[in-house]
């Protein structure tokens, strides 16, 4: 049985991707996909799905901080539904409240210590994502 999971930070625009293992309980920022109108990247995640054949897909679910519903929410629902239809796989969120906040403190980090790259948005979606597996790893008894 695989102890794969990826997890993807969803967006509109981008949506970042890690790949976690339940074993060891990390998660490593993979890459970020490009939606085209609006849509998600099918070509790109079925790709991933095949090359790292996860027993779990977990989905960011951006919650606003008064709890109420954000406007996104049933647009991400959909995409849950889609995974698991195209995928025969368990799909589970995890809260993502503040993960893209925290992605960006880590690249500054990152840039702190030498690096002289600009932060690019890619980038922030991926390591988003890899924070969302974490949680959600931590949450389920992984870490």
């Amino acid at each position: 049985m695989s102890t794969a999971v990826i997890a993807f930070d969803f967006g509109l625009k981008r949506t970042g991707v890690a790949v976690g293992n339940t074993l060891t309980g990390s998660a490593t920022p993979e890459c970020t996909l490009i939606s085209k109108d609006e849509k998600p990247d099918w070509q790109g995640i079925s790709k991933l799905i095949d090359e790292w054949k996860p027993a779990q897909i977990v989905v960011g679910l951006p919650v606003e901080l008064d709890g109420t519903e954000n406007p996104l929410k049933k647009r991400i629902d959909r995409f849950c539904n889609q995974l698991n239809g195209r995928y025969n796989l368990p799909v589970d969120q995890e809260n993502e409240q503040f993960t893209s906040i925290e992605a960006a403190q880590r690249l500054k980090q990152l840039r702190q210590s030498g690096r002289k790259q600009k932060v690019k948005k890619e980038e922030v979606d991926k390591i988003a994502a890899s924070i969302i597996l974490e949680n959600w790893m931590q949450n389920n008894g992984y870490r």
